[in-house]
């Protein structure tokens, strides 16, 4: 039983990381129907910023926020100079862009950076919390709340906001929602900025845990597809829903058979998914008619 209880911690603290990533995913692929596989590299620049700004004497709290602004500007840049001069253009161009665009942030990140493994202090000490029998560590709670707060905050704005009604304006049709004057590039633009803060805040929060690299947004960007095809690609509840029953499978699957087959769990999900429910869990059939 206690470690039936650690395999859930573990799991949910991952899995609140990857329906962050999958968050990110669904407000830009919802705006602009835009699968933007750079993601992951938004997670990677938090957390390594944060890193090199506080290892030169920045206070954590403002080089967590230095952080954030500066993942939110390349976001911008990102869809300004990569993502608004190729609208038009197929999916698949658009995916090889934004694949494109994860090369070359990383390769960016290595030479501005290190290729070592870096970690932030914890927040409220590294002593574990016993539980049950289990231990799970201040900074997993961290995480959970941080995360709890993200997602509270992105369906309040999306639900009570006239913000958040463009954005679903823009997301249901774009031509209708520009027809009623609707700045629909600049809420696509911010899609792109507020999914790069979330990206940057995944990363800051779970740093401390997990370390941060040049190279670690990669199979982020992968895990948090995958949690955001499961749950619905769309959906944000299905992205939160599809994050923690990831972390949740990738934990149990690694403590009961082999930690060896943990990152082919999100690839497994993802055909799955494929054969057995395309539009995930929490996504709608699709119709169209010719």
């Amino acid at each position: 039983m206690p470690e039936l209880l650690q395999f859930a911690f573990s799991g949910l603290t991952v899995g609140a990381v990857y329906a962050l990533v999958a968050l990110g995913f669904t407000l830009i692929y919802n705006a602009s129907d835009v699968v933007n596989f750079a993601q992951g590299e938004f997670v990677m620049l938090g957390g390594m910023v944060t890193v090199f700004l506080h290892l030169a004497g920045v206070p954590l709290p403002i080089a967590a926020a230095l952080a954030i602004f500066a993942t939110v500007l390349v976001g911008l840049a990102l869809y300004a100079f990569a993502i608004d001069p190729a609208r038009g253009s197929s999916a698949v161009t658009v995916i090889i862009i934004t694949i494109g665009a994860s090369i070359f942030l990383r390769g960016v990140a290595q030479v501005i950076f290190d290729k070592r493994f870096h970690a932030l202090p914890h927040w409220f000490g590294s002593e574990p919390i016993r539980f049950g029998g289990a231990a799970i560590l201040p900074q997993s709670l961290v995480v959970l709340a941080g995360a709890a707060i993200i997602v509270a905050l992105i369906f309040v704005i999306i639900d009570r906001t006239i913000l958040g009604r463009a954005i679903l304006a823009t997301a249901a049709n774009r031509l209708a929602a520009r027809l009623v004057g609707i700045p629909v590039r600049k809420i696509v633009a911010l899609s792109f900025a507020l999914s790069a803060a979330i990206g940057a805040v995944a990363g800051i929060l779970v740093t401390p845990i997990t370390l941060t690299s040049y190279d670690v947004g990669t199979l982020l960007a992968l895990k948090g597809f995958a949690a955001a095809m499961l749950g619905g690609m769309g959906s944000a509840v299905g992205a939160v829903v599809g994050g923690i029953l990831l972390g949740l499978a990738e934990s149990f699957g690694a403590g009961l058979i082999s930690s060896k087959y943990k990152d082919a769990i999100a690839f497994l999900i993802i055909l799955a998914t494929l054969f057995l429910r395309p539009q995930g869990l929490f996504g709608k059939k699709s119709v169209e008619r010719v």
